[in-house]
């Protein structure tokens, strides 16, 4: 369809070729930063154990990982977001260029210590998004039989903050039979599992990091911009 056609759609607003654009980006050297959320506090708490094993993969494969204790992190709203705990959360995430959330399934549900951690983290802060175009991996640790709805979930906030999300997945059942008395996860296939993830969740911040301002530049938004711009020179022409 010819741009004539698009009577509603201003064509002079089209990003360039993607050849154009991605070539203009010269390849970060640096190891993939991997910040990694889970949301339990409790002393034995399975989701942590599983990020713990899930950061010492993505180390080994190259990448450089930071792990965030939600413990001390005020409910979204009770305090003012420069709370110690906030500011951390927040430099971490625009530190990030990937992030692992693993949550326990309770009641069906993610706990609301994960929920707490993501409500913490704006759409954007200034000018700074701190998760738009950023790779996420999802995991959850189930008490009982394997579930999926924690992970269906957290994908589902992962598209609402603009996050790369990965096609796979991980959900551990009866995680309290998964790890063995020093806390390492004992082989199986929900341990292949997770190495699945982690290096999937590599190849695909290796492949965005550089180009996420591409692929989430929206025409929507340039729209938004260019009307904006004409609003204020015209305003100046008055």
């Amino acid at each position: 369809m010819k741009a004539h056609d698009l009577p509603n759609v201003n064509p002079e607003l089209f990003m360039a070729p993607a050849t154009e654009e991605l070539s203009a980006n010269a390849p970060s050297e640096h190891a993939p930063r991997i910040l990694l959320l889970y949301g339990s506090l409790r002393e034995r708490s399975f989701s942590r154990l599983a990020a713990e094993e899930a950061a010492r993969l993505l180390d080994a494969m190259g990448a450089e990982t930071r792990l965030f204790n939600p413990r001390g992190l005020p409910l979204a709203d009770a305090e003012d977001a420069s709370h110690p705990k906030v500011q951390e959360l927040r430099e971490l995430a625009q530190w990030a260029e990937g992030m692992v959330w693993c949550s326990p399934e309770r009641h069906g549900a993610m706990t609301g210590i994960m929920k707490t951690q993501v409500d913490w983290i704006p759409l954007s802060i200034g000018a700074v998004r701190p998760t738009q175009g950023k790779t996420l991996a999802v995991m959850q640790v189930c008490g009982g039989s394997q579930s999926f709805n924690v992970v269906n979930q957290l994908r589902v906030l992962g598209r609402w903050m603009r996050m790369v999300t990965i096609p796979n997945q991980s959900s551990v059942p009866k995680a309290h039979m998964e790890f063995d008395d020093k806390d390492r996860m004992k082989p199986s296939p929900y341990y292949d599992r997770i190495v699945d993830v982690m290096e999937e969740l590599v190849k695909f911040t290796l492949l965005t990091r550089d180009h996420s301002s591409y692929l989430t530049n929206r025409y929507s938004e340039r729209k938004e911009n260019a009307e904006d711009l004409s609003k204020r020179v015209n305003q100046r022409s008055i």
